[in-house]
């Protein structure tokens, strides 16, 4: 793919990314006043208590995050985020004459969140965001990890709604939360989510034959000692989800007495090997 190709096809995912997020907001979770984190949260709120439109809410109250971004993010990644903030915006004035989707609070919830994951993911998986306070996050200024940082904000932002329209708004706020975030998770890492196995056996040449046959997966051997069962050797390989069942099956096979870990795999840099047919 050409580098032309590739910043179109880019811009192409991210504005569908936005206009499905924007959809999301506007026909599922503002008419029920169930509010998003963030900033779109926060505009979300003073839409619903000065009638303000939440598309120009949405610019104004980015605009600081942006411009705290710029040196520390980098160019690139702003002028995504600015694109999808006004795409975002766009939409959101346009889909607001339209019907509203539900007026049953908790399908907006079920619905609106699922939705909104699959918009958000779409964006963050092509390098872009839609919330100004991303920005401050991916600073990493304070010591905090990133996902203490959102926790903590979103906590503040819900508890301000609780106040405001009622517990049972926050708390469909917060359930909305946990939803998009479930689903964003999916669309952004893919369904083939990878994950590490570590495997320590006595067996490992005939283990690691077995997961390379069919798997079609390559193994790195590493050799390690135990404190109390001496000499082991180690195997590592990274799969996807759906291979660990049959990675269970072939360690099973052979080698009952092998201790496995199984942990994920945030992301992948460099060749990540597997055969493209089996022997």
């Amino acid at each position: 793919m050409t580098n032309k190709l590739k910043i179109l096809t880019e811009f192409l995912m991210l504005s569908i990314g936005s206009v499905i997020a924007a959809f999301a907001i506007e026909e599922f979770l503002v008419p029920n006043t169930i509010l998003d984190g963030g900033i779109i949260g926060i505009g979300i709120m003073i839409n619903n208590l000065t009638k303000l439109p939440l598309s120009m809410l949405t610019i104004i109250l980015n605009i600081p995050f942006l411009l705290i971004g710029l040196h520390k993010l980098g160019k690139i990644f702003i002028i995504k985020a600015a694109y999808c903030m006004i795409i975002f915006s766009l939409f959101v004035s346009l889909f607001a004459p339209w019907a509203n989707a539900t007026e049953e609070t908790f399908l907006a919830v079920c619905y609106g969140g699922v939705i909104l994951g699959v918009g958000v993911g779409i964006i963050i998986r092509f390098g872009g965001c839609l919330d100004g306070t991303e920005t401050i996050i991916l600073n990493r200024k304070f010591g905090l990890a990133v996902g203490q940082m959102v926790l903590i904000m979103n906590l503040v932002i819900y508890s301000v709604a609780g106040i405001l329209f009622g517990p049972d708004r926050a708390m469909y706020s917060l359930l909305t939360y946990f939803i998009t975030s479930k689903v964003l998770d999916v669309v952004e890492n893919g369904v083939n989510q990878a994950k590490a196995a570590t495997i320590i056996t006595n067996d490992a040449k005939e283990i690691s034959d077995k997961i390379y046959q069919n798997l079609g997966r390559t193994v790195t051997i590493m050799e390690g000692e135990g404190l109390v069962s001496g000499k082991k050797v180690v195997l590592y390989c990274v799969l996807t989800r759906f291979e660990i069942r049959e990675l269970t099956n072939i360690i099973n096979s052979v080698d009952t007495s092998a201790f496995v870990s199984i942990t994920d795999v945030s992301e992948i840099i460099g060749n990540h090997i597997k055969k493209t047919s089996k022997k």
